[in-house]
Protein backbone atom coordinates (compact mmCIF):
# COMPACT_ATOMS: atom_id res chain seq x y z
CA UNK A 1 0.00 0.00 0.00
CA UNK A 2 2.67 2.11 0.90
CA UNK A 3 3.99 1.91 -3.08
CA UNK A 4 0.98 3.61 -4.47
CA UNK A 5 1.26 6.71 -2.04
CA UNK A 6 5.57 6.83 -3.38
CA UNK A 7 4.21 6.54 -7.11
CA UNK A 8 1.03 9.64 -6.36
CA UNK A 9 3.97 11.76 -4.88
CA UNK A 10 6.15 10.70 -7.99
CA UNK A 11 3.94 11.10 -10.89
CA UNK A 12 2.85 14.14 -9.47
CA UNK A 13 6.56 15.77 -9.27
CA UNK A 14 7.20 14.48 -12.72
CA UNK A 15 3.78 16.49 -14.32
CA UNK A 16 4.73 19.51 -12.43
CA UNK A 17 7.78 19.48 -13.84
CA UNK A 18 6.89 18.77 -17.42
CA UNK A 19 4.32 22.14 -16.89
CA UNK A 20 7.29 24.08 -15.67
CA UNK A 21 9.32 23.14 -18.65
CA UNK A 22 5.94 23.82 -21.08
CA UNK A 23 5.96 26.85 -19.66
CA UNK A 24 9.37 27.75 -19.47
CA UNK A 25 9.53 26.77 -23.49
CA UNK A 26 6.62 28.96 -24.44
CA UNK A 27 8.16 32.07 -22.51
CA UNK A 28 11.39 31.66 -24.35
CA UNK A 29 10.71 31.22 -28.19
CA UNK A 30 10.88 27.79 -28.36
CA UNK A 31 7.69 27.52 -30.52
CA UNK A 32 7.97 30.24 -32.75
CA UNK A 33 7.50 29.56 -36.20
CA UNK A 34 10.97 29.30 -38.09
CA UNK A 35 9.88 27.27 -41.41
CA UNK A 36 7.14 29.82 -43.03
CA UNK A 37 9.10 32.96 -43.16
CA UNK A 38 11.80 30.64 -45.25
CA UNK A 39 9.08 29.31 -47.57
CA UNK A 40 7.47 32.94 -47.40
CA UNK A 41 10.84 34.07 -48.91
CA UNK A 42 10.65 31.56 -51.84
CA UNK A 43 6.95 32.71 -53.00
CA UNK A 44 7.34 36.31 -52.49
CA UNK A 45 8.14 37.20 -55.68
CA UNK A 46 4.93 35.82 -56.87
CA UNK A 47 3.15 38.02 -54.71
CA UNK A 48 5.60 40.94 -55.67
CA UNK A 49 4.14 40.48 -59.44
CA UNK A 50 0.86 40.20 -58.73
CA UNK A 51 0.77 43.46 -57.03
CA UNK A 52 2.97 45.29 -59.60
CA UNK A 53 0.75 43.92 -62.54
CA UNK A 54 -2.74 45.70 -59.97
CA UNK A 55 -1.27 48.68 -60.04
CA UNK A 56 -0.13 49.15 -63.69
CA UNK A 57 -3.77 47.98 -64.26
CA UNK A 58 -5.05 50.39 -61.91
CA UNK A 59 -2.82 53.42 -62.63
CA UNK A 60 -3.66 55.68 -66.14
CA UNK A 61 -1.35 56.00 -68.72
CA UNK A 62 0.38 59.21 -68.70
CA UNK A 63 0.79 60.81 -72.71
Amino acid sequence: MEIIYVMLVVSLLLALLFLISFIWANKTGQYDDDVTPGMRMLFEDEEVKEKVEIEVKEKPIKE
